[in-house]
């Protein structure tokens, strides 16, 4: 049975960020050694040079998969994570799958709406169309309603975008939130991360247009009161109408709410602050992420971000040390759904969610199934590898050309998608190679007047019709989402029935749209790849 109301609560009131922070000195002490054995900022330009992502270590495989246990031992197989982060359990009937972007745009203005404490959101950006405006309107309602309702208005809100890419043109998501910034300047906090790469020099040379490829706050968290969605999707029209992405709505999970509220708060206090003259600066007493030295940002925003972690990992241990006392695996009441956040900032020497999805597809058997999808496919090599040695079945989804979101770019960015077919052509013909085409299939996802922008995995276990874990959120299992930006995902195990029939369904739904690659199809006129751009992309994928 789960633990009672009061004990959570003691728990949560003794374990402090005081105790965490323990761990993460420690931890911390060890990254700035290394930092200090690294090279200075010049070395960005590396992967121009020669290819900067390691090959992964050999590790050796399972002989045999859990698959065979059957969901009864869900919670011992995949019971290793929670060593590495923390754990979360919640009522599988929490949890919803939405399948659509009109779905997930209309749920984030019905929540933003109804909040009373809190609404946190953490984008790439904040568009500037009508749609965007209109949840812009539905935050200053709320946050009006929050004022004329109490001498102290509850509500807080929080706003976390990349700074490069909210700064974009004179018409910005800067600009968009300004006005609600200098009316509700108690309630209202914007704030823009930086990457500390991009400084000096190269800050001063790169174009507007392309700085963000040096890194990004690619973080995508949606969070109204005790509710949160995660996902891939931006704030922008496009994924409100017709740019395909996933959405998974957490609805009452206040620890998990409580997580990336922290998480989101923790990121923004490592970030420049907006201000209501459209300035930006940093908090009082933190180092400036391109103006400072870049070992001393890195080493205290890991610190600051760690101390989240660290305190939501021990608190969950504590808490379901005590639960499992008194029931032996997976709850037989509601909480039958454990869900496990997986932070990646590589550039602040924070890498969980790198290490939870290569243990995972290490252990995968041969005997189970995982469905993985990316809008932008281009598996770091470790991932690769993982992929095309003796595992499970993969049935890889992808973007074909023309549901790109670069397809009918103007510029050297049109020729994005001609780079991405040649590295899938590049990937199958290795499979081919290898003997793998009866193991792993690539697909091509299709939609008239749509773009495909989904990403994550379904994993199934032998003789399951229905999957046990997903991975959904913000990483694309590319060398960016890995070595570049700020990702955030979530990984979900669960024996709710209902729930798997939802993934199930989800992953049915995007496949069904889909065709799946041969050597032919590389031979189609669309997919002729011009010389120059064959040339140049292995110089330049580890920025896209």
């Amino acid at each position: 049975m789960a633990a009672p109301v009061c004990w959570r609560r003691l728990v949560h009131s003794v374990y402090t960020p005081a105790v965490a922070g323990v761990f993460t000195r420690i931890s911390d002490r060890l990254f700035r050694a290394r930092d200090r054995r690294g090279g200075s900022s010049v070395l960005l330009l590396a992967p121009l040079l020669a290819e900067a992502d390691p090959a992964p270590r050999h590790v050796s495989r399972p002989t045999r998969s859990a698959g065979a246990q059957g969901t009864d031992g869900l919670c011992a197989h995949f019971r290793w994570m929670a060593e590495h982060v923390p754990a979360f359990r919640v009522p599988g009937t929490h949890i919803h799958i939405l399948t659509s972007p009109d779905q997930f745009y209309q749920a984030m203005k019905a929540r933003i709406k109804t909040a009373k404490r809190r609404v946190v959101l953490a984008s790439l950006y904040l568009g500037t169309g009508q749609l965007e405006q209109d949840l812009v309107d539905c935050m200053e309602e709320a946050l009006q309603h929050s004022q004329e309702n109490s001498h102290t208005p509850e509500l807080k809100v929080s706003v976390l975008l990349d700074y490069t890419r909210g700064s974009r043109g004179q018409v910005n998501s800067r600009t968009m939130l300004l006005p609600l910034l200098q009316r509700f300047s108690s309630q209202m906090r914007v704030s823009l991360y930086h990457t500390p790469d991009l400084r000096g020099l190269l800050r001063l040379l790169v174009p507007q247009r392309f700085n963000e490829t040096i890194g990004l706050q690619h973080i995508k968290v949606y969070l109204f009161d005790d509710s949160v969605i995660i996902s891939g999707a931006n704030l922008s029209d496009s994924y409100f109408t017709n740019r395909q992405d996933r959405y998974v709505l957490l609805e009452n999970c206040r620890e998990v709410a409580d997580f990336f509220s922290d998480l989101v708060e923790a990121v923004g206090d490592v970030s420049l602050q907006l201000q209501p003259d459209n300035s930006a600066s940093m908090l009082e007493g933190m180092v400036h992420p391109y103006k400072g030295n870049r070992q001393d940002f890195s080493a205290a925003a890991r610190k600051r971000i760690m101390e989240v972690v660290n305190t939501a990992h021990m608190r969950q241990r504590l808490l379901n040390r005590f639960e499992d006392s008194e029931d032996e695996g997976m709850s037989d009441g509601e909480e039958d759904t454990w869900v496990f956040p997986l932070v990646q900032m590589k550039p602040l020497g924070i890498q969980m969610d790198e290490q939870v999805t290569q243990r995972l597809l290490t252990d995968a058997g041969t005997d189970s199934t995982v469905f993985l999808t990316s809008g932008y496919f281009n598996l770091t090599r470790a991932y690769m590898q993982l992929v095309l040695g003796d595992g499970p079945s993969y049935r890889i989804l992808t973007a074909s050309p023309e549901v790109n979101g670069f397809f009918g770019a103007k510029g050297v960015a049109g020729a994005i998608p001609a780079a991405y077919v040649h590295i899938a052509r590049q990937f199958y013909n290795q499979v081919c190679r290898l003997g793998q085409q009866e193991r792993v299939h690539l697909h091509e996802y299709h939609r008239q007047q749509w773009t495909f922008h989904a990403k994550g995995l379904w994993y199934y276990l032998q003789g399951q019709d229905r999957p046990c874990l997903t991975l959904i959120g913000s990483p694309n299992f590319g060398y960016r989402s890995v070595h570049r930006d700020l990702e955030a995902q979530i990984a979900i195990v669960t024996e709710n029935e209902e729930l798997q029939s939802q993934l199930q369904e989800e992953q049915e739904m995007l496949y069904q749209r889909s065709t799946e690659v041969s050597s032919s199809t590389f031979e189609r006129s669309d997919r002729h790849v011009k010389l120059w751009v064959k040339l140049v992309t292995p110089l330049i994928k580890n920025f896209f």
